[in-house]
């Protein structure tokens, strides 16, 4: 008979066994990470798993027993089913209406018109580049003293003094690269094949001379955003060619500023991503401030005029993450973070206002997230701290008093995704575009991303926006300035 055998370890020893198993833990997880990023799914939606359902790929614990089996055969007759038409696209009611009659041929002299079919077809015709003449006459006028004068009507004012494209050509450009994501070389093929022949240079030109216009309205813009007392922080990288490592690129840093009460969004360029940046920003900001947990946030030197908030979609995310490691644990929570998002969801849903935002918050809120922090100090005693499922309940801890304060205010949000959201474009631009030729043109990019990004949050279509705006903002007025912003009045 075999008898087990005692081995005596030292405290040393001990403490290195469970430091392994903690490191094990956490590269596990790191494995598990980037097979998510490169095979797994985006979604960070959580749904309550039915115990009661099957999933997909549940497998039998024990083969199934064979059993004898038998042919059968049969025959029944096979339903026709009437084929569907497929159904035609309906044609927007707005669209020209180019009205074209085809009338049959030989008519007869007694026929009579009883009625007319009426077809209607999709038709494109390509953008065309145009030519605005501007004509004024010039007058001479004879005076008394056999003198003359010639006059002649004033020019209306240009975007580009001594230029030659107009406001709707700089709008177009814009767009194309900072809404569809053309760079300047596809452009240049797209304006060939109209048989117009503009190089690359110039059309950069034009984009310094738009953004040029556009500078003070997007110090306004900025004003506009540090005047609120609520705004949500965020930060993107952007690699950019510079002189100071030649044949590779810089990476900068776009931080992103959203103000939800006002709908406006502000891109500020820095060349790092360390606290610099934010410093200089809020150096005069006072009010909330909802981030991440990135620490550069953390001890800026206008701290004691600014209060943290946290995101809650991303301690969420965490515990997502760690349904690999430890789904037990990780499910327990997620069907509280659950919890809070189906309160915010109805709170949507029935359009409340702040206050009643807030009761509902202090009603329904409140006792999950107490449950969630009691259920968090349980269980990080008992966890690796490596571990993902570990890594996600120290997370959460350390925020803790950043993530609930937005019970306090009906106008904050749960989370930072609204500012994420405005941020996708620069995602999408680096995918076309893949840098800024320098520092100065990130920090233009970062002017026309602000205003474009305010129209996309305001629903407002950006062409027409640039192309009024461009139109107008030379003769406008500097006290003004602020009626020109997407969604402002």
């Amino acid at each position: 008979m075999e008898t087990a055998e005692t081995v005596t370890i030292t405290k040393a020893e001990y403490e290195e066994f469970i430091g392994l198993k903690s490191e094990v833990a956490f590269l596990k997880h790191q494995l598990v990470e980037l097979k998510r990023l490169i095979f797994g799914a985006k979604s960070e939606r959580f749904v309550t798993p039915n115990p009661d359902q099957a999933t997909l790929f549940d497998l039998p614990t024990e083969q199934p027993q064979e059993r004898p089996t038998e042919e059968i055969t049969y025959t029944r007759n096979k339903l026709q089913k009437e084929k569907k038409q497929p159904l035609r696209l309906e044609l927007p009611s707005h669209l020209e209406r180019r009205v074209e009659v085809i009338e049959p041929e030989n008519i007869p002299a007694d026929a009579k018109k009883i009625g007319e079919a009426v077809t209607e077809v999709l038709e494109y015709e390509p953008a065309n580049a145009y030519v605005r003449c501007i004509i004024r006459p010039k007058y001479i006028v004879e005076q008394t003293d056999e003198e003359t004068r010639i006059i002649i009507a004033e020019l209306p004012t240009l975007p580009i003094p001594k230029g030659n494209a107009g406001a709707s050509m700089l709008a177009h450009i814009l767009v194309s690269k900072f809404v569809d994501h053309l760079p300047f070389y596809r452009q240049v093929q797209i304006f060939k094949r109209q048989n117009l022949n503009i190089a690359e240079s110039t059309l950069g030109g034009w984009f310094n001379a738009g953004c040029n216009l556009l500078l003070p309205l997007y110090e306004t813009l900025k004003a506009k955003v540090l005047d609120s007392d609520y705004l949500m922080a965020d930060e993107t990288p952007i690699p950019v060619l510079t002189h100071d490592k030649p044949g590779a690129t810089h990476k900068g840093f776009h931080w992103v500023y959203y103000d939800p009460g006002h709908k406006l969004v502000l891109f500020d360029y820095q060349k790092t991503r360390g606290r610099e940046g934010p410093d200089a920003f809020l150096k005069n900001y006072s009010g909330y401030l909802q981030t991440d947990g990135y620490t550069a946030y953390n001890n800026l030197n206008n701290h004691s005029n600014i209060t943290l908030l946290a995101c809650m979609a991303h301690a969420r995310r965490k515990f997502e993450h760690a349904r690999d490691n430890n789904p037990e644990l990780a499910d327990q929570a997620l069907k509280m973070f659950h919890g809070l998002y189906e309160i915010e969801r109805n709170a949507r849903e029935k359009s409340f206002l702040p206050d009643a935002i807030k009761d509902l918050r202090q009603k329904d809120s409140k006792p999950i997230l107490d449950n969630l922090e009691a259920w968090m100090k349980e269980q990080v005693i008992h966890t690796l701290p490596k571990s993902a499922i570990g890594s996600a309940i120290a997370y959460t801890l350390t925020l803790w008093p950043r993530l609930v304060r937005y019970i306090d205010d009906g106008r904050f949000q749960i989370d930072n995704n609204l500012i994420e959201n405005s941020i996708r474009i620069v995602a999408l631009g680096r995918k076309n575009y893949m840098f800024a030729g320098s520092h100065e043109a990130a920090q233009q990019a970062a002017i026309i991303y602000s205003l474009l990004g305010t129209c996309k949050i305001n629903n407002i279509e950006p062409f027409s926006y640039l192309t009024k705006t461009l139109s107008v903002i030379p003769d406008h007025l500097a006290s003004q300035l602020y009626t020109l912003l997407p969604g402002q009045k």
